[in-house]
């Protein structure tokens, strides 16, 4: 966080690293990270053939997470490293303004997510008559 800090402070204010000081380092925690929520990420990343602007839209609890999803699909689908993407903005995004289809599938109330195989615990019975079935729709 520091390096990235550094890199960032300049470009923004007239200030080098000899004349400033970070002071603290604090992580911020999400308030309450039992709900899951829409996280909209603006960012800038440098690929073999120049410099992108791009706009994600990722679904998690905590915005940690949600980051850490943009890492692995940009490298993923861009090939770019965690070095070349600079964070521009975050943002939690309320349902009616998602723009990926693929996180509007599940603003649904009624979703519900069935439990096609269920295995069932081993009896007491070390040898059955019949097979167990696992299959219950």
């Amino acid at each position: 966080a520091k390096s990235r800090f550094w890199y960032f402070v300049p470009r923004l204010n007239k200030l080098k690293k000899m004349t400033g000081e970070i002071l603290a380092v604090n992580e911020i925690f999400e308030k309450n990270s039992r709900v899951v929520k829409n996280y909209g990420i603006w960012l800038r990343y440098i690929s073999r053939s120049g410099i992108h602007n791009m706009y994600k839209e990722f679904r998690d609890t905590t915005l940690t997470s949600a980051v850490q999803q943009l890492y692995s699909e940009m490298a993923s689908r861009h090939r770019a490293r965690d070095r070349s993407i600079q964070i521009i903005r975050t943002a939690i995004v309320p349902d009616d303004k998602v723009r990926s289809s693929n996180l509007t599938q599940y603003h649904d109330p009624e979703l519900k997510f069935p439990l096609t195989h269920i295995r069932p615990r081993k009896s007491a019975n070390r040898f059955q008559a019949t097979r167990p079935n696992t299959f219950f729709g």
